[in-house]
């Protein structure tokens, strides 16, 4: 059988997103900024899509605007928010652990001369909050931290920012990549304190190429891109109607996230248990972690054979990162781990349709490859 255990680095579409995408390349396939019946069609399409999107965050749909995904977004959302708001300052206040496009996007910021503060994590991934205080200060133009952490599925205090900034009595815009936590937590921008936030469609079943930024009422940033009016100027372009629609479809299906928490966590928890009966197996996500994403090590065998070994028999995991394809996690190395759980990660992401069918050949097959790989050496 097969098991897919990579749903951090994408999901599998869901019928409904499958069938809205076609529908919109078949039925609606105008411009929507065509004054026609065909564009009107399609404006039409647009705007629904934005209101199901901003239900789902709890937001206005005009604090809604749609890229072409997770990167996108967040270089948007962090070289915008530098940008705009520089006569007010320099400083900028990140994580050590963050995705690389928000990680390399505030190393050209700092190229640009920006200060870039970014705060050192423990052994499971978390800043300290007393850190954060800290390092706000009243110059401190911007805040940038991801919600749910891509390899690990550490929960970092997001809401935490806010109160920094009020307490440094900062200018400071809050931007928060909560591309792994929309859908698969409650999250609303305005409880978190928030006022931009990245979530995208290909992590909730939806299809690629498409994501959105949260920007809340009355906050302006600098956009990255010009030439048409579309999306208020901040992202001009003819949108991709066909997958924006397929990402509305995603996120109407999607379950009520504090009753499929419950069995996710019921499910990760299995795989845990079962996982530590094989021996040199070692977690290295945090207790509290969101149970979608488990890192763990299996002491002894780095990665890619394992990797190997598992997709020749039809199960899908990853070593980190998908956008960071053959080089050592950084945030594993910021945790302080050491060499053997440094060579050996294994990224174990579920998604809602995961099995424990799927779990138990996957366990099977860590126990095989220990005794195939070792043998072998």
């Amino acid at each position: 059988m097969e098991a897919y255990f990579d749903n951090s680095a994408t999901t599998a579409p869901c019928s409904e997103a499958v069938n809205a995408v076609s529908d919109a390349l078949v039925y609606c396939w105008g411009n929507p900024s065509s004054l026609h019946a065909s564009g009107n069609r399609a404006k039409e399409l647009l705007d629904s899509s934005r209101v199901d999107i901003a239900k789902k965050l709890g937001c206005l749909p005009e604090e809604i605007y749609f890229t072409s995904g997770g990167t996108e977004t967040n270089n948007l959302a962090v070289i915008g928010a530098a940008h705009k708001m520089r006569r007010m300052g320099k400083r900028i206040v990140s994580t050590s652990v963050e995705h690389p496009s928000v990680d390399e996007t505030l190393n050209q910021l700092e190229a640009e001369g920006f200060e870039v503060i970014k705060l050192k994590v423990d052994g499971y991934g978390r800043i300290c909050e007393k850190d954060l205080y800290a390092a706000v200060t009243s110059n401190t133009i911007l805040i940038t931290m991801m919600l749910v952490n891509n390899e690990v599925g550490t929960i970092m205090p997001v809401e935490a920012a806010k109160r920094a900034a009020l307490m440094a009595r900062s200018p400071a815009l809050i931007h928060c990549d909560a591309v792994q936590a929309f859908g698969k937590m409650p999250i609303k921008p305005s409880a978190l304190g928030v006022d931009l936030m990245t979530i995208s469609s290909h992590k909730i079943h939806g299809p690629k190429g498409v994501g959105a930024l949260y920007m809340r009422k009355g906050v302006k940033i600098s956009p990255r891109t010009f030439g048409g009016s579309q999306e208020s100027k901040l992202r001009p372009g003819t949108e991709a109607m066909p997958a924006i629609a397929g990402f509305a479809a995603a996120a109407r299906a999607l379950p009520d996230p504090k009753r499929e928490l419950e069995h996710i966590f019921a499910m990760r928890d299995y795989m845990v248990s079962k996982l530590s009966e094989l021996g040199d197996v070692v977690v290295n996500s945090p207790p509290d972690a969101l149970p979608y994403v488990t890192n763990i090590s299996v002491l002894g065998i780095k990665s890619e054979p394992m990797l190997n070994f598992l997709s020749d028999r039809g199960i899908s995991v990853s070593a980190g990162s998908a956008c960071s394809k053959g080089k050592k996690s950084h945030v594993l190395s910021q945790m302080g781990l050491d060499r053997k759980r440094l060579d050996s990660p294994l990224r174990i992401s579920f998604s809602r349709y995961t099995t424990v069918q799927e779990i138990d050949a996957l366990i099977l097959g860590i126990a095989e490859a220990k005794k195939v790989i070792r043998a072998a050496k």
